[in-house]
C-alpha cells in the first residue's frame, strides 16, 4: 500500500545549512587561496622550495598517522552486554529510480534479525518516479514495512526525503539503508545493544560498508571495481574504527548510519542541500557535543562500476565535502580534537583528490625524460623517498583493511593504484565546476541489474543475540 502523506513541504527537522551563494563564494574563495599560494611557488623559487617541504612534511606526517590508525583500529569495542528489551527501531531508505533493484532491496531488509512487533521501515520515493511506485503497488510488503511518497519539492534531494521520514518515525533508535545495500541480518541487535549500553552522548554508530559483486556485472569494470572494494576496506576497516578509538569524529557513510531518533531531531536532521549529508552529519552532531562510534557488524553493496558511472559518484562526494568543509570551518563549536579530525579526513582527502593526477604527471614525465636521455631519471633521494612513504602508507592500508574482511589486494592491485587516485584529480575538479553551475544537484548513481532477484542470499553470519520480542526480557 502506498500512503501519501500530506505534511508541509518543509518538515521542522529541514537543516539547510549548505544552502545559498555564501557556502560556493566560500568554497571557491578557499580554492582560490590555495592556487594563488600555488601560482607564487612556481614564480618564486624560494617560496616554491618551501611549499615543497611542507608538502612532503604532510606525506610523512599523514603516513604516521595512518601508522596510528592501523594500530588503534585493531582492537575492537568489546561486545555490549544483551539489553533487557529491544526497542522500537526505524529503518529507512530513500530510493529514486530504483524499480529494478526494488524488490531485491525489500527481500534483504526482510531477512533482519530483529522483533517485527519493535520495527517500522519506510520506502520513501518520490513523486514523479512513476515506475519505482508502480512497482512498489506489485509487492506483497511486510506489514512492518510501507511505501511512502515524498511529495515534489525543492531540493529533490536524498536528505530531504530522509527529513520527511524522520518526521514520522516513531523509534527510538534509526537506521538508513540504500537501494543495493545488503546489511548483516545481526546488524540492528548490534546497534540497539551498544546504544542501550552506553549514555546519550553517544548518538551514532556507522556500520562497516564492505564492496562485493556476487554476479558478473552487465558492463565489465575489474579494475576500477577492485580498487574501489580497497578503497573501502582501508575506509571502514581501518581510518573510520582507527578514528572511533580515539575519540574523533569522522564523515558518515552514506548508508548503515545508527541514529538516536531524539538526538538526529535535536540537532536538526540532514542537511537537504548538502550532496554528501552523511559526512556533514558526522561533524554536525559532535559540534553539538556528541560521540559517534563504529560497529562490527557490516553492510555489502556493489561497486557503482564503470568509469561513467563512477566518475559522477565521486564528484558527488568531493561536492559535498567542499561543502562541508565550508559549513563547518566558518563555524564554533569543534574544538582542536574537530578541527584536527576533519583536517585528517576532508581536507587531506580533498588536497590528496586535488594534486594525485599532477604529482602522477610530474613524476611519469621526469622518468620518461630521463629514459629518453639514457640516463636515471632526475628525481631526488629526499622527494622519491617521501613520495614513496605516501603511498606505502596507503598501500598498506589498504592491504591490512583487505585482509581483514578476506579481500586479496595483489601487487598487481598496488601498482595500477596511483592511477586510480590520479583519476580522482579529475573528479575534483569536475566537483569545482559543478559546485558553480548546480551546487545542489544530486549526481544519482544508477544500479545496474546485476544481481538477479531469484538469487538473493545474504552472506552468512551467525545469530549472536536473542529472539526476544520487543519489551520483553531478553534471554
Amino acid at each position: 500500500m502506498v500512503d501519501q502523506f500530506r505534511s508541509p513541504q518543509h518538515t521542522p527537522y529541514a537543516n539547510a545549512s549548505a544552502r545559498g551563494v555564501l557556502i560556493a563564494s566560500r568554497i571557491l574563495g578557499i580554492v582560490a587561496v590555495a592556487s594563488v599560494i600555488a601560482a607564487a611557488g612556481l614564480l618564486y623559487p624560494l617560496i616554491g622550495i618551501l611549499l615543497l617541504a611542507g608538502f612532503q612534511g604532510f606525506l610523512l606526517a599523514f603516513a604516521i598517522w595512518r601508522a596510528v590508525l592501523v594500530r588503534f583500529s585493531r582492537t575492537p569495542p568489546p561486545a555490549p552486554p544483551i539489553p533487557p528489551y529491544w526497542p522500537r527501531y526505524t529503518i529507512m531508505a530513500a530510493l529514486y529510480r530504483e524499480a529494478v533493484i526494488l524488490p531485491q532491496l525489500v527481500q534483504r531488509l526482510s531477512l533482519i534479525d530483529y522483533p517485527r512487533d519493535a520495527l517500522e521501515c519506510f520506502l520513501l520515493l518520490e513523486a514523479d518516479d512513476h515506475e519505482t511506485i508502480e512497482v512498489a503497488r506489485g509487492l506483497r510488503l511486510p506489514d512492518w514495512m510501507r511505501v511512502v511518497v515524498v511529495p515534489a519539492g525543492s531540493p529533490q534531494t536524498k536528505p530531504r526525503a530522509l527529513n520527511y521520514g524522520l518526521a514520522m518515525a516513531t523509534g527510538q533508535f534509526l537506521t538508513i539503508y540504500d537501494a543495493e545495500d545488503s546489511p548483516d541480518p545481526n546488524q540492528l541487535k548490534e546497534a540497539a545493544s551498544r546504544f542501550m549500553a552506553e549514555d546519550r552522548s553517544l548518538a551514532c554508530l556507522q556500520a562497516p560498508l564492505r564492496i562485493q559483486r556476487k554476479h558478473r556485472a552487465v558492463v565489465p569494470s575489474h579494475i576500477l571495481d577492485r580498487q574501489f572494494a580497497a578503497e573501502y576496506a582501508s575506509l571502514f576497516e581501518v581510518v573510520l574504527p582507527g578514528m572511533a578509538r580515539l575519540g574523533l569524529p569522522f564523515p558518515l557513510g552514506g548508508t548503515s548510519n545508527h541514529f538516536r531518533v531524539d538526538v538526529l531531531r535535536e540537532v536538526g536532521g540532514w542537511d537537504a542541500y548538502n550532496v554528501t549529508e552523511d559526512a556533514e552529519l558526522g561533524f554536525r552532531l559532535w559540534r553539538h557535543s556528541y560521540r559517534l562510534s563504529t560497529l562490527s557488524s557490516p553492510t555489502w553493496e556493489t561497486p557503482p562500476g564503470p568509469f561513467r558511472l563512477w566518475l559522477p559518484q565521486r564528484t558527488r562526494w568531493l561536492k559535498g565535502y567542499l561543502q562541508t568543509l565550508a559549513v563547518h570551518l566558518f563555524q564554533k563549536g569543534l574544538g582542536p580534537r574537530g578541527t584536527f579530525a576533519m583536517c585528517v579526513s576532508l581536507i587531506a582527502g580533498l588536497v590528496a583528490a586535488s594534486i594525485h593526477g599532477f604529482a602522477l604527471a610530474a613524476v611519469s614525465t621526469i622518468a620518461l625524460l630521463g629514459i629518453m636521455a639514457f640516463k636515471m631519471p632526475d628525481l631526488t633521494p629526499v622527494a622519491t623517498a617521501v613520495l614513496l612513504t605516501g603511498y606505502m602508507s596507503s598501500w598498506i592500508t589498504a592491504k591490512i583493511g583487505t585482509k581483514r574482511i578476506g579481500l586479496s589486494y595483489s601487487l598487481w592491485d598496488m601498482a595500477i593504484a596511483p592511477l586510480y587516485w590520479g583519476l580522482l584529480t579529475l573528479a575534483f575538479f569536475h566537483a569545482l565546476v559543478r559546485l558553480v553551475v548546480q551546487p545542489h544537484m544530486w549526481d544519482k548513481t544508477p544500479h545496474l541489474p546485476d544481481i538477479p532477484v531469484h538469487d538473493l542470499e545474504t552472506p552468512l553470519t551467525t545469530r549472536r543475540y536473542s529472539n526476544a520480542h520487543a519489551g520483553r526480557e531478553a534471554v
